[in-house]
Parts: structure tokens; sequence; C-alpha cells
């Protein structure tokens, strides 16, 4: 059996990382409110350092390494934020960081890693690739790997997001985050359930990479195959311990077409003045779907998950 963490991780990681990352504002928007029917209170996570909540959970990880474990430097697999976040990380640390990224890699992604000092290793966009060439780089480097979602110190960083959405804005009856491989959705679980127990969980997931909505469905975990979204930071597929957390805490898991992405990015930008990627933007687009389950009047937390990407995509 899987571990995963627990609120007391959650609660521990945000007094590790406290004085590294921001307390990104929470934003709303009467027209949005009007639009959804509900009352909603937006998580800025394109606002934390490195422009995604992914440098909660990096950031847990490396202040959290031994002087022995972090000696080699630090390694991971990943298209964007992660990638951005660990190479971050270690240069707040002052150890190096060899990111393994496919090719097909967003370009300001990539850019960014760079300017972060980080050593990019290229590698086919194949999860085999990825984890064949991360392999060889920690044989050949001593480096210590960071998985960007299955790992409980992963998550009990990324749950810091919803601890202080909570802090924030008090009682809320539902709260909304992206589901990817699902570590910022299980932190939120995780966090949720211990700081407003009553409140819905739902998760928001594109169409064309709905992995976790099958699984759930299913009541087993279905890999990710051939994932066709422009969501590009929610591709990647579930692991056993994330499966297994959020099918112990969602309600239901909302899945949005591109069209409705896009729509909602627009909305964000137009109408609340928040610049945002596409993955973060299905929050919205779960709350002006018709499936969306939470009900009419409720006061809704969403995580904007990250703002990396070109004004022209």
């Amino acid at each position: 059996m899987v571990s995963r963490p627990t609120f007391e991780d959650v609660c521990a990681a945000h007094d590790r990382i406290e004085a590294v990352v921001h307390r990104t504002p929470v934003m709303t928007c009467a027209t949005l409110d009007a639009m959804s029917g509900r009352q909603l209170f937006f998580k800025c996570e394109q606002f934390q350092r490195v422009g995604a909540f992914k440098f909660r959970g990096a950031s847990n990880v490396v202040l959290g390494l031994s002087a022995d474990e972090a000696a080699g430097g630090v390694c991971t697999h990943s298209s964007g934020n992660h990638a951005q976040a660990l190479a971050c990380a270690a240069r707040e640390r002052g150890i190096p960081a060899w990111i393994v990224m496919p090719t097909s890699a967003p370009s300001v992604k990539r850019a960014a890693v760079e300017r972060y000092g980080a050593a990019i290793i290229d590698c086919e966009p194949t999860l085999e690739a990825r984890e064949q060439t991360a392999a060889s780089v920690i044989e050949r480097t001593g480096a210590y790997f960071v998985h960007p979602y299955d790992d409980d110190r992963i998550i009990a960083g990324q749950g810091t997001a919803a601890k202080e959405l909570i802090e924030q804005v008090c009682q809320l009856d539902a709260l909304v985050s992206p589901i990817g491989g699902g570590g910022l959705m299980s932190g939120t679980c995780i966090t949720t359930r211990a700081m407003c127990p009553q409140a819905m969980l739902v998760g928001a997931e594109p169409s064309g990479a709905d992995d976790a909505a099958q699984s759930l469905a299913a009541g087993t975990l279905i890999p990710q195959t051939a994932p066709d979204t422009i969501c590009d930071g929610l591709l990647t597929s579930l692991s056993e311990r994330t499966f297994a957390i959020l099918r112990d805490h969602l309600e239901a898991i909302v899945t949005v077409s591109d069209d409705e992405v896009r729509a909602a990015r627009s909305l964000l930008l137009e109408r609340a003045k928040l610049w945002v990627e596409p993955s973060s933007a299905t929050v919205l687009a779960a709350m002006l779907n018709d499936q969306c389950p939470i009900p009419r009047d409720a006061r809704v937390g969403l995580i904007l998950s990250g703002g990396n990407t070109r004004p022209d995509v």
C-alpha cells in the first residue's frame, strides 16, 4: 500500500517554505460570479515564484534534503512548470539541477529553466524516454530524483496553496483544482478535509486527457494514453498514490473541452485581468459547464495553477 501525506505534513511544509514562497493573492470578479451563479475566489498561483504552484512542492523537497542527499544535486523529468520550480529551488539552496525535458516542451518554459541555471537534457516526448534519460543522468551524477507529483513531500508542499486559500477566504462550500498528475489536487484534498471538512472537492480536467475521470469512474487506475489537449500542464497520468487520494476524497471531476478552456481563459483575461495558461483556465471552464455539481450561490475556491505561456498561444 502506497503512503500518503497528512495535514500535519502540509503544515510542516508550509513552515519550511514560508520564507521562500509568495503568499499569493485571492482575487474575485463580479462578472464571473454572475456568469457562474456562484461566488468565486481565485487563488492566483500564476503570481507564485516561477509562475506556478509547483515551486511550493519543489521547495519543500529541496529544503528538506539532508546534506548528503543534496550533495549530488537534484534531477527530474518534466515538460514545464515542475522543471522550472526544481531549477529555481536548487539555485536557492546552491546545488546543481539536471532537468530532463522532452523536445516538445513549450519554449517559454524551457527558456525559464535555462535562466535558473539548470542543465537541460533533451529526450523524446514519451514517458519511457523521460524515465530512461533521467535514470542515466542520476547514475552519472549521483543526483537526487524529485518526481513531479508522485512524492508525499511534493503533495504536502502543493497542499499549502489550499491552506493559504482557506485562511484568506475562511469558509468555503467547495474547492476546485486542475488535475494532471494529481499532486495539486491531492494536496488540496488533504488540506480541505482537515480545514473545511464539509466543502465539496471537485477536479477540472480536459476531455482530451481525462484519465483521472476515467479512473475514478472505473474504480481503478487507467493510464493516460495519447492525450490531445492545449492544456500542456495536464498531460501526465495519475500515480497509484495520487489516484488513491483522489478516489477517497473527490466528489466529482468535470471534464471540459479545449474550446471551453479557450473561452474561460479569455474571460479571465478580459473580465478579471488575470493572465493564466490553459491548464489554469480549466477551473473556470468547469464552473461554466452545465455538468458542474456545485450548487448555485456556493462560495467556491478555485486554484489558478500557473501563468507560463506566450501571448500568442
